[in-house]
């Protein structure tokens, strides 16, 4: 019985870090989105992450909301600059997230300040 049940919980365990593996190291998408960097915060009770949005819009419509990993120590500095800009979101899309990485499954990697294609002074 003790058999079975220590083989159980290996197995279980292995499942369970080969889940964790697949969602961290396997991107399911990689792009960039532009937009004025409307939004960003330290957010959480338990886990705080770093959540923030962008608007992809004139009238704010299309919201594209994103999460940045505590190790990308210089995209959040960067992002914490450039609010209230125009900015250029280089991400990674995961299948899904856990609760200690983010609200989203889009992961920022990196961040550009860019000109605005609504106010240009051609």
């Amino acid at each position: 019985m003790k058999k079975v049940l220590g083989l159980s919980l290996v197995v279980i365990f292995a499942l369970a870090a080969a889940w964790y593996a697949f969602i961290y190291f396997v991107p399911y998408s990689e792009g960039t989105r532009s937009g004025e960097l409307i939004k960003f915060s330290n957010k959480g009770i338990i886990f705080k992450t770093w959540e923030g949005e962008i608007s992809q819009g004139i009238s704010g419509a299309q919201i594209f909301s994103f999460s940045v990993l505590d190790s990308e120590r210089e995209v959040i500095e960067k992002l914490e600059a450039y609010q209230g800009s125009y900015v250029k979101l280089t991400y990674i899309e995961r299948f899904g997230t856990f609760s200690f990485w983010g609200d989203t499954k889009y992961f920022i990697t990196d961040v550009k300040k860019e000109q605005s294609p609504h106010f240009n002074k051609n």
